[in-house]
Formats: structure tokens, sequence, C-alpha cells
């Protein structure tokens, strides 16, 4: 028999993913095995349990086959939020509040699944909890589509939105090749300052395709000039063109390339612009300085994130295995820390979950190693696609209902 831990919370933050709530489920499941008294869900993260918008979670996931759903559900179960805690000498009363309301409900364990902003909110708490000599533990779990966390060998979400990218691209591939007449496609994929999901794009190519034309990372300086040159010289080459270019292209005025129209500024609570417009704006230039080529800008946008009938099984897995490796570390006493992934072999692939000192990981990009982006700066190398190709293999099957996929929601 388990042996009696103490009360749980987790929380989920930032963009959603196809595999989150596997994340969820494996924090959710270990820490019951391991004798749990409760495992309560904050709603909408952080920002959420400032309100104690709490619940218990054991009322709303009863069964194994409510956690084989929820596995299969994108999004975040729980809601999420981008709410960016204060640097602790600034201001003590958000964290007192937060620490009384964990209190409230006897809570030992804290778990928040997130990305880089997440990471940043472990250590805030984690630190304040050490200055105040509060015993609750404080774990990270990795999570954002982007790949961008720094240390971990990858993150989950990534390898299924690969999956999602590289397929989708593979059809507009097909499609773009019906008719003989001169044509533009660009795909616009999601990614700041990080290009790991537009190269993605590249896993496209194979015996029966000849992937995307072109692809660019915001790794590098994007040069508008240049580009319509090789867009009019592979024109003489092929009629149909297909390009996968990152949201986050910037000219060398460090200007995005969506600000290059007349889109509206936004910024979120991290002071992260919203980026959209890209693909559009390269496209419109192409149709208007190219006479009788059609072109046609595609957003995959909230598409690459949600897509949970497309997931890599191997995303899955190792989703749930980093929330159960967070569990289990902190029943362990760990605390300000983040799980990561190793590589141990590409041949066949082996991956394994370890630890890692939050402090180390929040607020840093990892990002598109130079030496993986071609000289030319217009695609991806070979060393890039056998690091991604692993993480997109196999496929969870999704539990059909009257033709459709069946998610588990979180009923009020």
């Amino acid at each position: 028999m388990a042996t009696v831990m103490g009360n749980v919370i987790v929380g989920q933050s930032g963009g959603p993913t196809a595999v989150i709530n596997s994340s969820l489920a494996g924090v959710y499941k270990t820490a019951r095995d391991r004798g749990a008294k409760k495992v309560y869900g904050m709603l909408h993260g952080v920002q959420g349990l400032l309100q104690e918008k709490v619940v218990d979670l054991a009322d709303h996931i009863k069964s194994d086959l409510d956690i084989d759903l929820l596995k299969r559900t994108p999004s975040s179960y729980l809601g999420s939020c981008r709410f960016k805690l204060p640097e602790i000498k600034e201001d003590t009363e958000i964290y007192d509040r937060i620490f009384a309301i964990l209190d409230k409900y006897e809570i030992e364990y804290f778990f928040y699944i997130g990305g880089n902003d997440s990471m940043d909110t472990i250590k805030k708490l984690s630190d304040y909890a050490i200055l105040n000599g509060s015993k609750i533990r404080f774990m990270g779990v990795p999570k954002t589509i982007d790949n961008d966390l720094a240390v971990t060998d990858h993150t989950p979400g990534f390898g299924s939105a690969a999956k999602y990218i590289a397929s989708i691209t593979k059809e507009i591939i097909r499609d773009g090749l019906v008719y003989g007449n001169q044509s533009v496609t660009i795909i616009e994929i999601m990614g700041r300052n990080a290009g790991w999901l537009t190269g993605a794009a590249a896993l496209a190519k194979g015996e029966d395709c000849e992937g995307p034309d072109l692809l660019y990372l915001p790794e590098l300086t994007f040069d508008v000039d240049d580009f319509m040159k090789k867009i009019a010289a592979l024109h003489k080459e092929k009629p149909a063109l297909v390009i996968a270019v990152s949201e986050g292209l910037k000219v060398a005025d460090g200007r995005y390339v969506c600000e290059l129209t007349d889109n509206v500024d936004f910024v979120d609570a991290f002071g992260h612009k919203q980026l959209t417009g890209t693909a559009r704006y390269l496209a419109e230039k192409i149709s208007r300085e190219v006479p009788g080529c059609k072109t046609r800008a595609i957003e995959f946008n909230s598409l690459q994130r949600c897509a949970s009938h497309i997931v890599s099984r191997v995303d899955v897995t190792e989703a749930f295995q980093v929330g159960g490796a967070a569990v289990k570390a902190a029943f362990e006493g760990e605390t300000g820390k983040m799980i990561i992934l190793k590589r141990i072999s590409d041949d066949p692939y082996l991956c394994v979950t370890d630890l890692f000192d939050v402090h180390k990981i929040a607020n840093i990009e990892k990002k598109v190693p130079r030496e993986w982006i071609n000289e030319t700066g217009d695609y991806v190398t070979q060393e890039f696609i056998n690091y991604v190709r692993p993480l997109i293999q196999a496929e969870l099957t999704a539990m059909m209902v009257d033709g459709l996929p069946r998610h588990l929601r979180l009923e009020d």
C-alpha cells in the first residue's frame, strides 16, 4: 500500500498543445498511485489560483477510461493563462496571497505544466518558499510546441506539432501540383524566436514528396529582396512553389516581417507582440510584383497545437512520463526543478527523464543551432531532420464516437 502523502495541486499555463493533458494525466495518476490525499487542479493557472478557482480532480477524473480520454484531449483541460508574477522584491503581497491559498488547501506539492514563462513562475515560487520557510515543493513540467526550453533535449508537445506540420505541408504540396499554372503557396508556422516548428516542415520531403521549396527560420535575418530573387529563379524550374516561413521572421532593421503591413500591435503580459501576417505580406508582395502568379497564404495558427487526431505516440508517452517523473521527484524531496528529457540514442530512439535546476532554464530560449540551417539560410540540414524524425513516430488512436474524436470535458 502506498505511503499517505500530502495534498497536490497542478496547473497549466501558456499556449496549449495536443498532449499537455497527457502530462496532467501523468501528474494525477502518479500522485494518486503514490498516495496523495487529494489532487487539486487550479483553473486558469496561477491567475485562477489567486481567485481561488480550485477543483478536486477526483470529482472529474473518475476512472481509467477518463485518464485515457484525458491523454487524447487537446488544449488545456484546466484552462490556461499568461500571467507574469512580479519580482519578489517588488511585490510580496501577491506571494502572500498565493501561499495563504495553498496553506488553506494544505498543499505540499505544486506542479506547473508549461513553457519558458511558466518555469519563471516555478522559479519565483520556489524561491519565495525558501525565503519564508515554506515546505511546499515546486516542480516544473515541460510543455511547449515551440521546443525552445533550455537544457531538455526537446519538449512534449513539439513532436505532435511537428507531425501535424509535416503532414499538412505534404498535403498542401500535393494540392499545389493540381494545376500547371504559376503559383506560390506560403505557409506561416508558429515560432517567435525559434524555428523548430518551421524546420519540421522539411520532414514532408520523401520518396513521394519533394518537400517545401524554401524554409525560413527566425534565427537568421530575412532579406525580402533576396527572397523575391529566389522565387523568380525557382519559377524557371517549376510552376508551383510551396514555402514555409516562421511567424517571427525579422528584417535587418529589427522589425518583424508582419510589421511591414498595417498590423495592429498587441502585447501580452510578458511583453510579447502578437505575430500574424508574415505569409500574407509575402504572398501579396509576390502577387503585385509577379504578373499572373497565383498566391495563397496559409496560417496554421492554433491548428498546429490542437490537432489531437494526429498526435505522435512518442510525444504522448513522453508527456505522460514527465508528469509522473515530476511527482516522483517532488515526493522524494526535490523542489525548484524541472523535468528534462535526455536523449540516449537515435537508432533505436531512446530518451529518459532527469532533473535540472529551473533557475538555469527559466527565461532562456533554445534556438535552432546555426549549423542545422543550410549555408544560404533557406532550409534545414539533415542533422535537423535526424533530430526531429524520432519524435513524430507512431500514433495514438483517437476514441471515436459517432464518427468524431471523443474528448474529456471539465464539467462545471
